[in-house]
Formats: C-alpha cells, structure tokens, sequence
C-alpha cells in the first residue's frame, strides 16, 4: 500500500468557484453550470462489483471453506459451518495482523487484502474459555492484484452492500450532474456531513462485535463513527472512486474515516472539508460538528491502523 500522503493540493480551474451551490437531497438533475454554459457531466450510473465465492480456489477445513478464486481482484471469502464465537485474522507477511468477527451463519462473508500484493495467512479460532481461542483451520496464499485499487471498490464485512441496496441508488441521485469525481466526492462528503447526526447513546454502548448497517445510517439519520465512514465509503464505490475505509486512533480515541483516490489528486488522506483551494483534514464524522477537535487539530494526531 502507498505510505500516507500530505495533504494534497488540489488545483480547481477557476470557473469551479461559479459553481451552484449543492442544496441537501436535491442534486439530481441540477448540472453544475459555469459562465452560464453547460459543463459536460460524469457518468454517475452506479456498479457494484459483487464478490463472488467461485470455487476455482478452495482451502476446506473442518469446520470452514475458504474461497480464494478472486484474489487478483483484492478479497477472500470465508463462511465457517460450525458453532461457537469465531474470530479469523489476515495476515500479510509480518504486518499486524486484521482480526475479524467471523459469524457461524454458514454464510460466505466477503474480507479486503488491504495490504496490497504478497503472502498472506488466514487463520480461524473458536472461543475456548473467556478471551482464550483454539485454531480450528487456516490456509496461506500468494496475492498479485490487479491494481492497487482493487481492493477498495468492492464491497466487505465492513462495508457492505449490493445491488439493492439504498444508498446505492441514492449515490446516483447525489452525483446526478457532477463533472468529475472530485465533484462526486464533494457531493457525497456534503450530504453525509450536513444529515447525518452523531448518536452518543449509540456510541456509548456498541459492542466490540459491531459493524454498520449503511441503508439504517442512511434512513434513521444518525451513526456513530464507524456509519459514517462505511455509508460514505459505500457511495463513492459504487461511483467507481477508490475509498478506503480507515480504523486507528485520534488521539487517545478509536475512530474511523476515510480517504479517497482520484486521478487529479491521487490519494487523499484524512480530509475534513474543501475550503475552495486544498482539502484540509476527509473525517466525515468530525466535519459534522461530533467531537475529537482537541485530538485532530492539523491532523498529525491521526493515526492509521487499518485499511478496509
């Protein structure tokens, strides 16, 4: 993976600043319009690049099927068909390893190779007693992507979503006239920020074992960090714009944000908003007037853990 960028300067021609301003829940046909002619607009039709559990590549266990037909496209998928509390964990190379909730549903659940190309280990566990777990089954593998970006354009355990999702559709509707992607970016980030409210009840009795519902998010208006940043980052997916979904600290606080990637700027790393020149700190959660001011000032009390 790319080390962390500086705050990119991002260089807007000069007619981006006669822009119609975005009204909230209304971008849907409005074409952005500069000098009084029309700009030509992005292809704002939603994809949603479904993982798939093929079974050219399979590591059976006892327990559990490992399905690693797609690595070239960024994830593996595992279901596990026993019982019990189940934790897996994703290695690559001598990285940290990520450490999942694996649910015994016998369903396949969809897990990003965030850390690029290279060896990778998965390992399974059962709960034995307290915070005690026993390995049940595992398999290694070698991973050459497609790109770099592979991974963060399809949907995962934690940021999940399909076809018939809402917020997929209502990507479309936000981006609807949008001139590039870095306008699509700046649609979603403002209807995000401006509608959706921090949930403190929620935030103070989440379970180590939550992951968000994004169309919940999206309906009730309301989310804790990890929302946020998992319904923003389902939206520019499917809008073809890489987006990672970032887990580490603020400060002393566990939080999640996200960046994103364009051509025009190339990776964008924890941004708040755009002031009309830069990109300055892309934290949905924080943008939205919730908490952590006095962890982020300029930014440099980030620190990123984890990338989904």
């Amino acid at each position: 993976m790319k080390k962390k960028l500086d705050i990119v300067r991002l260089m807007f021609i000069a007619v981006f600043f006669f822009a119609v301003s975005l009204i909230v829940g209304c971008a849907k046909g409005n074409d952005a319009v500069t000098t009084g002619e029309e700009r030509a607009s992005r292809d704002t039709r939603a994809v949603v690049l479904m993982p798939s559990a093929d079974g050219t590549l399979i590591f059976e266990g006892t327990s559990s099927l490992i399905d690693a037909s797609h690595l070239e496209d960024g994830y593996v998928m595992v279901k596990f068909t026993g019982d019990g509390k189940i934790k897996m964990q994703l290695t690559h190379e001598d990285k940290e390893p990520y450490t999942y909730d694996l649910p015994a549903s016998g369903e396949f659940q969809t897990f990003p190779l965030s850390c690029g190309d290279g060896h990778y280990t998965l390992n399974i566990y059962r709960n034995i007693s307290g915070d005690q777990y026993a390995f049940v089954d595992g398999a290694s593998f070698d991973v050459s992507l497609k790109d770099e970006f592979t991974p963060f354009l399809h949907p995962n355990q934690y940021v999940d979503y399909t076809g018939e999702t809402e917020a997929v559709s209502f990507s479309e509707e936000l981006a609807g006239g949008a001139s590039n992607d870095l306008d699509v970016v700046k649609r979603i980030y403002d209807y995000v920020v401006k509608n959706v409210v921090y949930d403190n009840d929620k935030a103070e009795n989440v379970p180590s074992s939550y992951l968000p519902d994004i169309d919940d998010t999206l309906q009730t208006k309301k989310g804790i960090c990890f929302d946020y940043a998992s319904l923003m980052t389902a939206m520019l997916r499917v809008q073809r714009i890489p987006t990672q979904l970032v887990i580490g600290y603020a400060g002393k606080d566990y939080h999640a944000w996200i960046s994103v990637y364009t051509e025009e700027t190339g990776w964008i790393h924890g941004i708040i908003q755009f002031d009309g020149k830069n990109w300055v700190l892309m934290d949905p959660t924080f943008a939205a007037g919730q908490g952590l001011a006095k962890y982020i000032g300029d930014g440099s009390n980030y620190n990123a853990m984890f990338y989904y």
